[in-house]
C-alpha cells in the first residue's frame, strides 16, 4: 500500500458531486481511492479492473475512481480518513457502509467485497412497484 499525503479536490469534488446527482443519492457504489504511482493500485486495474462492470457485483455497486488527497470528498460521509492507496469504500446514499484497506489479491477482494454488499438493503426487483 502507497501512503499519501498530498493534493487537492478542486476538479475531483465536482465531478463526485455531479456523478451522485446523475446516479441518485441512493445508489449503491464501491468508491476506489487511488493515487498514480501505486504498484497495488496498478494490480487491482491487472487484475479486477478488465471485469468489474461485467460482475453481479459490479452491477451493484458500480466502480468510481478518485484520486484521492486528504481533503475528504464533497458528497460522500467517510467513516474515518483514507490513509492509504488503494481504499475502496463501499457507499449508499452518500454514507460508507464499509470499506477494504489495500489490494489483498483477486482471491481475497471478492470475498472481502462480498461481505461489504452484505451490509446492503436487498435490491428492489424491477417491476416491484415500490418507489
Amino acid at each position: 500500500m502507497k501512503r499519501v499525503m498530498s493534493g487537492s479536490w478542486g476538479l475531483a469534488a465536482a465531478l463526485v458531486a455531479l456523478a451522485l446527482a446523475a446516479r441518485g443519492a441512493d445508489a449503491a457504489e464501491l468508491v476506489l481511492f487511488e493515487a498514480r504511482g501505486c504498484p497495488w493500485c496498478a494490480r487491482f486495474d491487472a487484475e479486477i479492473g478488465p471485469v468489474y462492470a461485467a460482475t453481479a457485483e459490479g452491477r451493484r455497486a458500480p466502480l468510481r475512481r478518485i484520486e484521492h488527497t486528504p481533503d475528504p470528498p464533497e458528497g460522500i460521509v467517510l467513516a474515518g480518513p483514507i490513509r492509504y492507496t488503494p481504499t475502496f469504500v463501499l457507499v449508499e446514499g452518500g454514507r460508507e457502509v464499509g470499506r477494504i484497506q489495500g489490494y489483498p489479491g483477486a482471491d481475497f477482494f471478492w470475498g472481502l467485497l462480498n461481505a461489504l454488499l452484505e451490509r446492503l438493503p436487498a435490491p428492489r426487483a424491477a417491476g416491484s412497484g415500490e418507489d
